[in-house]
């Protein structure tokens, strides 16, 4: 590959937008990148709703500030994709408008709604047992969710009876965005995996009337399905103008962050395993064939490469927990930092920002924290148990642990838990040996030491590890363009930049406390229901 191409991502995230352009050569390069946020607004009754006009705001903003500050003019840029947030349920009329505000995956108010749908009658995991396995047979999951789309679908029917006689479509947040690029109504096969009413094995064919019968769609609401690299259309005049961009300018489909992270971590080949940490965090192996480990809620999902899935175990709160040791511990009430100086602020500091001066500390705190251990559960669990009533505590604290052992600690914790997805995994499919470790925690070379520790295996990093969705939608672009032949080239455009080797004597120390992490669950989950539930 000897021309340079240039193409525009967008990583559409919960809080913002993150626009980057990429210089693709022999390897996907970022040249610039604006960031914008926007807001969601949250219920007392569980609602969280966007404006889908502010995702279009941010979007228009950024990639004319983006244009604006590089030499790439608008006629360069050769192709344009996307990485987001999933499961969210845009309602459009005819003419692409939102019919209301956008519903997030993060919306609980369809209580009532799931209830109705499956969770009645003899159950398995809050399922009706005959609705689950014909569930399973078609779509390789199971909408039991108060949280999954089609649940927000029937509370809008139901609860909004006029903004429902509007709908022309049911969109996802990048279709969305699609749809105001380019005039057409898609929605990628990831993304209709994710509404799971789509038959895995049906391909662009995908949306299965039994399940659509079943739980109460009107199939003339669904979008059509495409491929991640499929192009969609060029550029509306309209959207261009907008944008700062050349009319008919090629978009592609994209996909969403559960399926590009990995892509753009080149980790895209069978059996090849990466671990991301963002606010959230998890697991994921590639596996060829839909599996589903109900008893620790760990299943594949489409991935953006068709045939391939992504074998997943998510975390509630990975670098969210590091996020709330910044404010609570590090950072007193008085907001002052551990060594009661402002080191961010101070111009002695070789410390950038707190959360360097967070590693440098731990760092010089003792390996295993003298047996004190974090569970990282601030927001209930997912995998490999589910419960919203686990909670984060520290266990094991003396006289002797100080403020350094328990920052420490939260590091050491996400990464056991992170630990626990890749050993529950291995019980069905085979993991990597070597891991690709992507994500804001992936900055931190501390961290990607003690998750090489922890685990025993070999850690890579790559450029930019918190741009790796925009890196994922990058190649999207390269695929439809032409200039790779699949996703599976990937990992050519995407080496690694650093590599932890595990350290066998700190191994030792995290095997102890790991058994006794395992164990704490188990041993708490009636005091988590006493005090939660």
């Amino acid at each position: 590959m000897a021309d340079r191409t240039y193409v525009m991502s967008y990583d559409i995230g919960t809080t913002g937008v993150k626009t980057c352009l990429f210089e693709v050569e022999n390897e996907i390069k970022l040249i610039a990148a604006e960031m914008e946020g926007y807001s969601l607004t949250v219920y007392p009754d569980g609602g969280a709703e966007q404006d889908p006009d502010e995702w279009w705001a941010a979007i228009k903003n950024t990639t004319n500030k983006l244009m604006s500050s590089t030499d790439i003019t608008a006629d360069q840029i050769a192709g344009i994709s996307f990485c987001s947030q999933m499961q969210g349920l845009v309602l459009v009329d005819s003419n692409g408008v939102p019919v209301r505000k956008a519903m997030s995956y993060m919306d609980q108010r369809a209580k009532k709604q799931v209830k109705e749908g499956i969770a009645h009658g003899i159950q398995i995991a809050g399922a009706n047992v005959f609705k689950l396995l014909k569930s399973l047979q078609i779509t390789g999951a199971v909408a039991a969710s108060v949280k999954d789309p089609v649940y927000k679908y029937k509370w809008v029917e139901e609860n909004e009876p006029e903004n429902f006689k509007r709908v022309h479509k049911w969109l996802d947040v990048k279709e969305y965005i699609i749809c105001r690029m380019t005039d057409k109504f898609v929605m990628t096969k990831d993304s209709a995996f994710a509404t799971l009413i789509y038959d895995v094995r049906k391909g662009k064919e995908g949306w299965s009337k039994e399940m659509c019968k079943m739980l109460g769609v009107d199939m003339s609401h669904l979008a059509d399905i495409i491929d991640c690299c499929d192009m969609v259309g060029g550029l509306t005049d309209k959207a261009a103008k907008e944008l700062g961009l050349s009319e008919g300018t090629p978009v592609f489909g994209g996909g969403g962050d559960a399926s590009l992270i990995g892509v753009g971590a080149g980790s895209v080949a069978l059996g090849d395993t990466h671990i991301y940490s963002g606010t959230s965090g998890w697991a994921s192996t590639v596996v060829d064939k839909n599996i589903v480990d109900t008893s620790a809620m760990i299943a594949a999902i489409v991935g953006a490469q068709d045939g391939y899935f992504n074998y997943f175990a998510e975390l509630e709160t990975a670098g969210k927990c590091l996020e709330w040791v910044k404010d609570h511990l590090a950072l007193d009430e008085i907001g002052i930092f551990l060594e009661k100086t402002d080191v961010a602020a101070s111009k002695e500091s070789i410390y950038t920002n707190l959360y360097d001066y967070m590693s440098e500390v731990i760092k010089k705190t003792p390996v295993g924290c003298g047996g004190v251990i974090f569970t990282p559960w601030l927001h209930g669990n997912r995998c490999p148990f589910e419960d919203p009533n686990a909670r984060g505590m520290f266990f094991n604290i003396s006289l002797e642990t100080g403020k350094t052992e328990l920052i420490r600690a939260v590091v050491e914790g996400t990464c056991m838990h992170l630990r626990w997805f890749v050993e529950t995994q291995d019980k069905k499919v085979k993991t990597s040996n070597v891991i690709r470790f992507v994500g804001g925690g992936a900055l931190s070379d501390v961290t990607c030491q003690i998750l090489a520790d922890c685990m025993g295996r070999t850690v890579e990093t790559v450029s930019s590890p918190q741009n790796v969705g925009a890196v994922g939608a990058a190649v999207v672009s390269s695929v439809g363009l032409g200039l790779i032949d699949s996703m599976l080239d990937a990992k050519k455009l995407i080496p690694a930049r650093k590599t932890f080797i595990p350290n066998p004597e700190n191994k030792a120390v995290y095997d102890k406390n790991y058994e006794v992490y395992k164990r704490l669950y188990k041993c708490n989950k009636a005091n988590f229901a006493a005090l939660n539930g």
